[in-house]
């Protein structure tokens, strides 16, 4: 199937099975390497993306179910004011150890701030929750989105 994809507000012509999941047209069509691979069944999320402002697993969505509605990967949330402030976080309180888990990770963190202005630790487990980070930085992790947070007030 051909269609246009918006991704990162800009359309992109996608020509692709319409069976091939979201995250393999981002990655091998399109060249938005940020998105991750994680474990394919949509446990990990590594693979997160934003569809209209709400996080999904791209590792198992076809990218047909999402062709008329907006994606936002990795590569564009920093243009997004809860994603500057989340990834200013990131930074300011060195999140990231190995990094592979971090571009879900921060998808995931930013809806949550886009959505709710003041997280506790029980909003943000639950916003959390299936973003797995084998290097353990979850406690940088809470405390960066307690930032970020913070920084819209």
């Amino acid at each position: 199937m051909r269609a246009l994809l918006n991704v990162n507000g800009t359309p992109r012509d996608v020509d692709a099975p319409d069976d091939m999941p979201l995250l393999w047209v981002l990655r091998d069509l399109l060249a938005l390497t940020g998105t991750k691979y994680g474990c394919g069944l949509a446990l990990c999320g590594a693979c997160t993306v934003h569809v209209d402002g709400k996080p999904v697993r791209a590792c198992l969505m076809p990218w047909t179910a999402v062709k008329d509605r907006a994606v936002t990967t990795i590569e564009g949330i920093g243009a997004t004011p809860a994603g500057a402030r989340v990834q200013k976080a990131w930074l300011d309180l060195e999140v990231v150890q190995c990094g592979y888990c971090q571009s879900g990770q921060i998808m995931s963190a930013t809806a949550l701030v886009a959505n709710n202005p003041q997280p506790d630790d029980a909003d943000i487990d639950a916003a959390m929750s299936g973003n797995i980070c084998r290097c353990g930085t979850y406690n940088r992790i809470r405390a960066a989105i307690k930032q970020a947070a913070g920084d819209a007030a």
